[in-house]
């Protein structure tokens, strides 16, 4: 573990190597949650071409291309939550200022509505505002949404996927979050070029660890190709 700001006791801790010692034989695959989701959303989706962004206590993310996670498990996490969309923006538990995380993630979107409304908020008052259309609920939300519509748009000019799914607690909870992304996606469009299709996550909250199973799967399988290429090897001699 290289650095998590949001958990700094766990920075430095070789995380594998923790569960190669509580599991010796088996064999080990550590990954980010949000590569693992965008691999579940992929392959739900038929998508071979997907970037995904899960929104809730951070932002986290991932892209897949060819079918296959983007950098790859073994190189590093793709962390879109990072991406800078606002260089004068609220400062990010990371350290920088402007992260999409730092302006549209579950906390920073109460937060924003609780200056607005100019008392603490909720995500069950944060609901009930927007179901009323209180204009600071409206406000809130509205503006993490177009926080994220820049993320979005960014990433789809990076890889050119064919769909960007948005899931997460926060995304899920909130009535028409993913639409009003969506709609600031196209506004943001540059002339001539139509963005992916903006939906929301078909495996809810489970994506990350549908992408967990996957990827613990394909593990399993290239061990045991391993252990009968060994086999013939030994044979042949």
């Amino acid at each position: 573990m290289l650095a998590w700001p949001m958990r700094p006791s766990w920075t430095g801790v070789d995380f594998g190597a923790a569960l190669r010692s509580l599991f010796p034989g088996v064999p080990v695959r550590a990954a980010d949650d949000g590569d693992l989701a965008a691999i579940a959303e992929a392959k739900a989706a038929g998508c071979a071409d997907l970037v995904y962004f899960g929104v809730g206590s951070g932002i986290g993310g991932g892209i897949v291309l060819d079918g296959r996670s983007w950098p790859g498990f073994e190189r590093a996490s793709c962390e879109l939550g990072h991406v800078v969309v606002d260089r004068a923006g609220a400062r990010c538990d990371c350290g920088r200022r402007g992260c999409v995380q730092a302006l549209a993630s579950g906390p920073a979107t109460l937060r924003r509505a609780t200056r607005l409304r100019g008392s603490p908020v909720t995500p069950a008052q944060l609901r009930a505002g927007l179901g009323a259309g209180e204009p600071w609920a409206v406000a809130a939300v509205t503006e993490s949404a177009r926080a994220l519509a820049v993320a979005v748009v960014s990433a789809g000019e990076l890889c050119a996927p064919a769909a960007t799914v948005i899931g997460g607690g926060f995304a899920a909870g909130v009535p028409d979050f993913v639409p009003l992304v969506a709609g600031e996606v196209r506004r943001l469009a540059r002339p001539g070029r139509r963005p992916a299709p903006v939906r929301p996550a078909v495996l809810g909250g489970l994506s990350s660890l549908h992408g967990a199973v996957a990827a613990a799967r394909e593990l399993g399988r290239d061990a045991q190709a391993g252990e009968t290429s060994s086999r013939a090897r030994a044979a042949s001699r």
